[in-house]
């Protein structure tokens, strides 16, 4: 492993305050990583657990749980795939064949990716003076450009290199970037989905698709927006993790579906759709909401062909006390070359068959009815017939396009097997 320092300090956003304060340190001891609280802030009187099933709010050394190497919710606050390739790019410069994000630990990641990460924490060399790692405001078209140089594994032009930490502290496997603009005189933050240089399908525009099909058929979801970047797509979605407050920002906690679990990645193929409402069920505010919120966002997973709902696509936010689900984001048709499917999450029992009878065997779990649970696939299927094509207008989306997607990612035959016919989308 390739690391740089042995310790950093993490410092936290406290639930509507627009600075950060010290929270605690984290050590890196045998590869692991160990955490403990600052006295000042244990002293505080609004200091909160970072999470409390990993980190609760006490004194001492603690430990990652069994089977990690460092605490869930710290690790929610580290870059995925794309994020960590952006970093390994500049640290080496290697070609693409040739990046190892295996070759660096987590405190690489956390010491070289930028501060305006997802959630409320970020991590420092001190324990007194906060210096956030910040890039001046970039063009979409300069992000573009970087993402395909980072992508093909090419050299970052000079002048570009201004750019790098718009993309370092970033989820997901795909090119984006972390964004900030002002609309209508409202300030926003935004994360920018780029086309792939490797896309065989239209990903971004059916995103778009997908994410405002989901809004309309009544789902909690990030605002979206589609724009064009050097003849090619860029999705925008609105951070909700970001709260204009005065002349600042506050940033809101949040957690993994897989740290709500205390699951590590290795086990994360064991998580249930089922095993998250019993956690809401004792851990969220307004339960009974958020349990038909998620149902709906099962359902509407498997009408429109989003295989790529794994525990890391699901948060909540957590303000020391309780957690409430986020709005749904990355919701995304997935390439599939058969009708047949299977959901990253186990839907129940032991299947992950992506079917609209397996959804309506555990509606029990989400303390639906069977009429209810109907209804609200009905509404779904209802809602995406009726916005289909002024949706596939909205995002320029192709005739061809719009063939490759209909019956097979969107209402595909296969998820109404044993429920009813499955509607037609109008051509």
């Amino acid at each position: 492993m390739i690391s740089d320092l042995s310790e950093l300090y993490v410092w936290i956003w406290l639930p509507m305050e627009t600075h950060p304060v010290v929270a605690g340190r984290v050590v890196r001891s045998r590869n692991q990583f160990f955490f403990n609280y600052g006295r000042s802030y244990l002293e505080r009187e609004n200091a909160i657990a970072i999470f409390d099933l990993d980190l609760p709010l006490e004194a001492g050394i603690i430990e990652p749980p069994a089977g990690h190497l460092l605490a869930p919710s710290l690790r929610d606050a580290l870059p995925d795939r794309w994020g960590r390739r952006v970093i390994v790019n500049d640290l080496l410069g290697l070609r693409r064949d040739e990046i190892d994000e295996d070759a660096f630990d987590e405190m690489t990641f956390m010491h070289h990716s930028g501060s305006d990460r997802i959630g409320a924490l970020d991590f420092q060399e001190s324990a007194s003076e906060y210096t956030p790692r910040e890039s001046d405001n970039a063009a979409l078209v300069e992000l573009q450009t970087f993402a395909d140089k980072v992508e093909a594994g090419e050299p970052v032009p000079k002048g570009l290199d201004r750019v790098i930490l718009h993309g370092s502290s970033i989820g997901g496997a795909r090119p984006k970037a972390l964004i900030s603009d002002e609309q209508a005189g409202r300030r926003r933050k935004l994360i920018a989905k780029f086309s792939a240089i490797n896309d065989t399908f239209a990903m971004v525009r059916a995103e778009f698709v997908a994410m405002r099909l989901a809004s309309l058929a009544g789902i909690a979801v990030a605002p979206v927006e589609i724009n064009r970047v050097l003849d090619r797509d860029v999705l925008l979605v609105e951070r909700f993790d970001r709260l204009p407050l005065g002349q600042s920002w506050t940033k809101r906690a949040m957690v993994s579906a897989l740290t709500w679990t205390q699951e590590n990645e290795l086990a994360a193929h064991h998580i249930s759709y089922q095993m998250l409402a019993e956690l809401i069920r004792s851990r969220f505010s307004s339960p009974l909401k958020t349990l038909e919120e998620l149902f709906s966002r099962l359902c509407f997973n498997i009408l429109v062909g989003n295989t790529d709902d794994h525990a890391r696509n699901h948060a909540a936010f957590w303000d020391g006390e309780m957690l409430s689900l986020t709005p749904a984001y990355d919701i995304a048709p997935q390439r599939r070359g058969t009708p047949e499917a299977n959901q990253a999450m186990i839907v129940g029992g032991a299947t992950r068959a992506a079917q609209l009878t397996n959804a309506l065997a555990v509606s029990p779990s989400f303390l639906l009815s069977q009429p209810r649970a109907r209804e609200i696939i009905d509404n779904q299927a209802a809602a995406i017939v009726a916005n289909w094509r002024s949706t596939c207008d909205e995002a320029g989306m192709t005739a061809i396009e719009r063939r490759f997607f209909e019956g097979r990612q969107i209402l595909n035959g296969y998820a109404f097997d044993g429920y009813g016919p499955a509607p037609q989308l109008p051509s």
